[in-house]
Parts: C-alpha cells; sequence; structure tokens
C-alpha cells in the first residue's frame, strides 16, 4: 500500500511540475513565425496634404503550406499579431522618407472587412530609407488563415517627391497554435 500511495503522489508530482514548467516549452513548438513581403510604388507628383491611397495586388498567404511545415492546421490557429511592419525604399537608392507626413496600413480580404493594422504619424524629416510603423495589437487570425488579403496603404506628404519610390513592404506575423487540437 504505501508503494502504492508513493507511487501516485510521485505521479500527482510530476504532472504538477511539468504543466507548471513543461507548457511553456510545449507552447514554444506551436509559435512560430510568417513573414510577408510585397512591393509598391508612390508616384511622383503627389498633392500636399492630401490622402493618397495605393492598393496591393492580392498577397496570397500559402498557409497550408506554411502551417504544415510548423505541425499545425488553420484549424488549430489561436492567434495570429503582427509584430512587426516596416518600410524600405528600394528605388530611387539615395532618398529617404523625408517627404512623408503620415502613413497607414490596412488588410482586407474580400470577405472581411478593411482594418488598420499599422502606422506613423508626424515622420521626421530625418527618418532615413528604412521606416517601422506602430502596429496594431488586434488579432488577425481571420486574415491570414484566408487563402489571400491585400494591403492598402494611406499617404499623406509634406512635401512633393520628384521621382517614384518603389517601396518594399516587409510584415512579420507570430502565430500562436493550440498545442495538440487542445
Amino acid at each position: 500500500m504505501k508503494i502504492e500511495r508513493y507511487f501516485k503522489k510521485a505521479i500527482l508530482l510530476s504532472t504538477v511540475i511539468f504543466l507548471s514548467f513543461g507548457c511553456s516549452k510545449l507552447d514554444r513548438l506551436t509559435q512560430f513565425y510568417m513573414d510577408y513581403d510585397e512591393t509598391i510604388v508612390i508616384p511622383a507628383a503627389l498633392g500636399l496634404n492630401l490622402p493618397f491611397n495605393i492598393l496591393t495586388p492580392n498577397i496570397k498567404t500559402n498557409t497550408e503550406e506554411i502551417f504544415e511545415i510548423n505541425d499545425t492546421r488553420k484549424n488549430l490557429i489561436e492567434e495570429v499579431m503582427l509584430e512587426e511592419l516596416s518600410l524600405e525604399i528600394i528605388d530611387p537608392q539615395n532618398s529617404d522618407f523625408s517627404f512623408l507626413k503620415s502613413i497607414e496600413i490596412y488588410i482586407k480580404s474580400d470577405t472581411l472587412e478593411e482594418v488598420m493594422i499599422a502606422w506613423k504619424q508626424s515622420i521626421d524629416n530625418t527618418i532615413g530609407s528604412t521606416l517601422t510603423l506602430e502596429v496594431s495589437s488586434e488579432d488577425l487570425t481571420r486574415y491570414i488563415v484566408e487563402d489571400e488579403f491585400s494591403l492598402r496603404v494611406s499617404t499623406v506628404s509634406d512635401e512633393i517627391p520628384l521621382s517614384d519610390h518603389e517601396i518594399e513592404i516587409h510584415a512579420q506575423f507570430f502565430v500562436n497554435a493550440s498545442i495538440l487540437g487542445i
């Protein structure tokens, strides 16, 4: 009897220790990042202090493949958060973002409404050729599990750019899936 009681206590203690310390390690097995890159062109001769919208073509999510690589499925995704969104001027190479006053980026899909996911207000004239935006804390699972989504970039300029600006948008999403479907 004493051995049986000792065995039950050992199992209970092991379970408590595993649940206390092991869950965070298990969580990390089902957490990963998804990166998306898209290029847009901000045309020359924008109007001053007027909003200008640029739409990206539909971006294929490829979630089935990405989820399979990470040993999960769409129905096991608990949360998708935008971790980072940055812009980099590709062309002209010697240019910077000083011509922008503000920028907002929205995500949408054919079946879901548009929602703002990133922004930067009062852009400094000494910003350089890379711009990191503030990001929303909204759960974006519904958009990422779709087959496609698109972005709308809304800019306001405080000076007229003399040439088109080719800009790469880099978005990094943090994905948290449930463990073993629980």
